[in-house]
């Protein structure tokens, strides 16, 4: 019986990291002429036996005539999606004998031209392969490349060869040689080596890509906000300790339009977190094409219909939601009390912890998720409760319900909460430009800084916001006259404890953005006004 074996690399995604895949094909020329695909596959992978038979065909190589058996191991691992398309189809080759790894391919149609002479540079023990077949034998662009390039980088892979719409967004990772490839016939001339030296491996200069993200930043200026100036510092001490911020104020008042300038003055990201901002746009399939890199940090609006899969994630091979779109920026609620209660309830669990787990029968996904909240919402039914210039029109039943929408629980977890007054016309066409998304941002970066410093070599917390308790301690530590101002409003306004600790933390940026080594009384004034509106608003 003949029988030939080739053994390929590849990758699966689970969460935002992945792990390898041997892509191994058994050739028999005996036999049931049909290919089997086993090794846990979905219908998407099991699909491909299609679309790699008659992209062999139509790219010019001999139809073969037997049995195939393929399996994608380990086993016990979920596989989907169509990025095995290449590894199949290049791994059928070498099994059957059509090309030969360093020589070149044998084609069946008559008077192709002859291939260059043989250029042998991949090991295949440690290239691997991704990319989704079209009929006609191109490559197309595959969700995940870049969490699957880190991964597989990881296990001592040194080149990968991906569509060419998804090179620049591998070649990011360092050690890694990637190799764009157009179409199954150029793949396998690589393999072979009859490509000649003509394709170059993708290279990207990364301080170009964070360069060209800052020139690119044209956002409207919180200068063009008239008024609002308490809420301006409300918004500025949220992003400087990346705090969850409320905002409450009748229609029209500029909430909106403080949330979408918030984008302004958010603090540049790490490498670090661009990579891990990337991995998760790319396993959703929302890289722009041609981007390698997201420089800037997300700010993700969702509309109220939103379900509580698409807000945390989930499905039955589970996916990213916003939640987790939004890590390491701004997740935006605009009308917080339209929003479904058990879609805001699923949030609690990731604004605490910082990460979703969700677990399938296909397996468990763990995901990133720290994130800052947004939220604006009008104080009423219609929008009016508390405006000098309009009458409300709701019933205190309709105003308490309305409010009930949002649990207590989860405005806790919500750090600042600020009213958003309505402006006299007349003030709008006098009063003069406010402070700036420059004079704002300066005072962020230098509170980043101080808490880069407070908590460098410390695992854990990067920011105020996310400090535990012992941080508190250490850091939040009071004197005698701010314990007396803490037990009076815990006392009077009945705080939670997970309130206290929120309070402090917001008064610790309230210090740094003032440059106070220790917390003064003022720093917890201000911080305690930030938490008394949802004192009035709900009690």
């Amino acid at each position: 019986m003949d029988i030939r074996f080739a053994r390929l690399l590849s990758g699966a995604v689970s969460g935002i990291d992945a792990l390898r895949i041997d892509v191994e094909v058994d050739v028999s020329r005996t036999g049931d002429p049909q290919t089997v695909v086993v090794g846990l596959p979905d219908a998407g992978v099991r699909e491909s036996r299609h679309r790699v038979e008659t992209a062999l065909s139509n790219s010019g190589f001999d139809p073969f005539r037997g049995r195939v058996v393929v399996n994608l191991a380990p086993a016990d691992v979920h596989k989907d999606g169509s990025l095995f398309d290449l590894p199949i189809a290049l791994a059928m080759l070498i099994a059957s004998g059509a090309i030969v790894p360093g020589r070149p391919a044998r084609r069946s149609r008559p008077g192709a031209p002859p291939a260059p002479a043989p250029a042998p540079i991949l090991d295949l023990g440690r290239t691997a392969f991704a990319g989704e077949l079209s009929l006609g034998g191109e490559l197309r662009p595959v969700r995940g490349v870049l969490p699957l390039a880190v991964g597989l980088r990881a296990t001592g892979v040194t080149d990968l060869l991906v569509p060419a719409e998804n090179a620049n967004e591998a070649a990011i990772v360092e050690g890694l040689r990637v190799w764009p490839v157009d179409s199954l016939k150029h793949a396998a001339d690589l393999v072979s080596g009859a490509d000649g030296g003509r394709t170059r491996p993708a290279a990207v200069d990364l301080h170009a890509v964070f360069r060209d993200a800052s020139a690119a930043a044209g956002a409207p200026d919180f200068a063009e906000v008239k008024g609002q100036e308490m809420a301006k510092r409300a918004v500025q001490v949220a992003v400087a300790g990346g705090h969850n911020l409320l905002m409450v104020g009748p229609p029209g008042t500029g909430k909106s339009m403080l949330a979408r300038r918030i984008a302004t003055i958010l603090p540049p990201l790490t490498l670090d977190e661009a990579l891990e901002t990337t991995k998760i746009h790319s396993i959703a399939g929302l890289l722009p094409p041609g981007t390698p890199l997201l420089a800037e940090r997300p700010f993700r609006s969702p509309h109220h219909t939103v379900s509580d899969v698409g807000l945390v994630g989930g499905g039955t091979h589970p996916s990213p939601g916003e939640v987790t779109l939004a890590h390491h920026g701004v997740l935006f609620l605009d009308e917080l009390p339209e929003f479904t209660r058990n879609a805001l309830e699923v949030m609690r669990q990731p604004m605490e912890d910082g990460f979703v787990t969700i677990t399938r029968a296909s397996g468990t996904a763990r995901f990133p998720a720290r994130f800052m909240l947004v939220a604006a919402m009008n104080p009423c039914p219609c929008g009016y409760f508390g405006d000098p210039n309009r009458p409300c029109r709701c019933s205190p039943t309709q105003i308490q319900r309305y409010r009930a929408r949002i649990s207590g629980p989860l405005l806790d977890r919500i750090d600042l909460h600020v009213s958003v007054a309505a402006s006299r016309l007349q003030d709008l066409q006098t009063l003069p430009a406010g402070a700036s998304s420059a004079d704002l941002r300066a005072g962020v970066l230098a509170s980043r800084a101080a808490q880069e410093a407070r908590f460098a070599g410390r695992p854990g917390a990067r920011t105020n916001a996310a400090m535990g308790r012992g941080d508190l301690e250490r850091f939040c530590r009071m004197d005698a006259e701010c314990l007396q101002i803490m037990n009076y409003a815990i006392r009077e306004m009945r705080f939670s404890p997970r309130a206290h600790d929120r309070i402090l933390k917001v008064a610790r940026t309230i210090a740094d953005l003032a440059g106070h080594a220790e917390l003064r009384p003022e720093d917890l004034h201000e911080a305690l006004g930030y938490r008394a509106l949802d004192r009035s608003l709900w009690t």
